[in-house]
């Protein structure tokens, strides 16, 4: 079941991802189909781990450094070795060899938040899981000694 359960996370954001991207660029590649499952999948294992006690402003940003990392490798693979150059931000300020630049580090985050929420009820409504708590900020424990 869980094999079943992250390939269907992978083609949900692989399919979403080339979406986006036609309605954004007017068109996509496959590889984005590949970088945008894995981007996703690794949310949602992020995700449902909860380590951050449901806080959106704790996941959000770790997910877009996800997004970021996983578009640096990613296109230093299909761009740079494969030489495919499906996409380059040399133009862009503060970019990494073309690879990866700030301003869509900022898109990425702004992006993380609905994805979270997308990757919850999904797995939700179709997975049957239990539904994490939504919180801005991280849930608020007791000290050590509070607790006994």
């Amino acid at each position: 079941m869980r094999v079943l359960k992250s390939l269907s996370v992978f083609t949900f954001g692989g399919l979403c991802y080339g979406l986006l991207e036609i309605l954004y660029r007017g068109h996509t590649h496959i590889s984005m189909f590949a970088v945008g499952g894995l981007c996703f999948l690794l949310m949602t294992v992020l995700d449902s781990y909860c380590v951050f006690g449901g806080s959106l402003l704790l996941e959000a940003p770790i997910c877009a450094a996800i997004i970021t990392a996983v578009e640096f490798f990613s296109g230093v693979l299909i761009n740079i070795r494969l030489g495919l150059g499906v996409w380059d931000y040399s133009a862009l300020p503060l970019n990494l060899m073309g690879q990866i630049c700030l301003p869509f580090s900022a898109i990425w985050l702004g992006l993380s938040v609905p994805a979270i929420l997308v990757s919850r009820l999904l797995r939700h409504f179709i997975f049957e899981d239990d539904l994490p708590p939504l919180r801005l900020l991280p849930a608020k424990t007791a000290p050590a000694e509070e607790q006994s």
